[in-house]
């Protein structure tokens, strides 16, 4: 591995905000580690990395799925890059539904162990892993970037799981940067609005435009690539650590 060109891992690459990462740093040069729980499309970004890169099925909640995945970077050259974009969420509804009901404290409890608990396990062994490799000149020694969402921030009626666990890694950004100060590891984090994934491809267009009438200026939803490049920025610039950086357009999610 040239110094130049790190060992990226990236969690839940094998789809959305996570391949158009993969797919941007493998352009720059990059070797590429995806750890993602899909067999269908793990297989088939493997066979498009080859030799570029490695797949691992399975999940950031599993240790040993988290060291394979560690391990292949070592394989590569060393780990030095992560970003978490494994997450996600289920409808689960209002605090109280309107006919009284409870919201499901299970679809609670998978919502923020899958995006918080992952997340952290993910930082902890990946960090820990950092913390053998040799010091850069300015003894830095790796970079993590989180996911969260701007529903971390202005969380919608019905978002209560989803909005918790993404606030959540808001919070944990500054203090792993800071636990992580003492071995060279910096951490950031990308809170991103509404991106143009391939789950919108499904959507009907009025709603798609309606959508991105609410967005101040560009008046349309985030590409993938520019995540991607946000992502590469965190990594790159130096002095950039303990920031949580919303990539929205400006936007501002309203009650509901």
């Amino acid at each position: 591995m040239s110094e130049d060109r790190p060992v990226v891992l990236v969690t839940g690459g094998a789809s959305g905000l996570g391949a158009a990462t993969v797919d941007h740093f493998v352009s720059l040069g990059h070797p590429v580690v995806v750890l993602d729980r899909d067999p269908t499309a793990g297989a088939s970004l493997a066979e498009r990395l080859g030799d570029r890169g490695a797949v691992i099925i399975g999940s950031v909640l599993d240790d040993d799925d988290v060291r394979s995945a560690i391990g292949a970077a070592g394989a590569l050259g060393g780990l030095r890059w992560v970003v978490a974009c494994a997450g996600g969420g289920e409808a689960g509804g209002r605090v109280v539904g309107r006919d009284g009901t409870p919201h499901d404290r299970e679809v609670f409890e998978r919502t923020l162990s899958l995006n918080v608990t992952g997340s952290f396990n993910t930082v902890r062994l990946c960090a820990s892993a950092m913390a053998a490799a040799e010091p850069d000149v300015d003894g830095e020694r790796g970079a993590v970037v989180l996911v969260s969402s701007a529903a971390g921030y202005e969380g919608q009626i019905g978002q209560i799981a989803y909005g918790s666990a993404k606030a959540a890694l808001i919070g944990m950004t500054l203090i792993a940067a800071r636990d992580l100060s003492s071995i060279g590891v910096r951490v950031n984090a990308i809170a991103p609005g509404v991106m143009d994934t391939a789950a919108w491809s499904q959507a009907p267009p009025d709603l798609k435009a309606a959508l991105e009438a609410t967005v101040p200026f560009p008046r349309r939803l985030g590409a993938p690539e520019e995540f991607a490049r946000l992502a590469e920025h965190l990594l790159t610039n130096r002095y950039m650590n303990g920031h949580v950086a919303r990539l929205d357009g400006a936007l501002r999610f309203a009650p509901k």
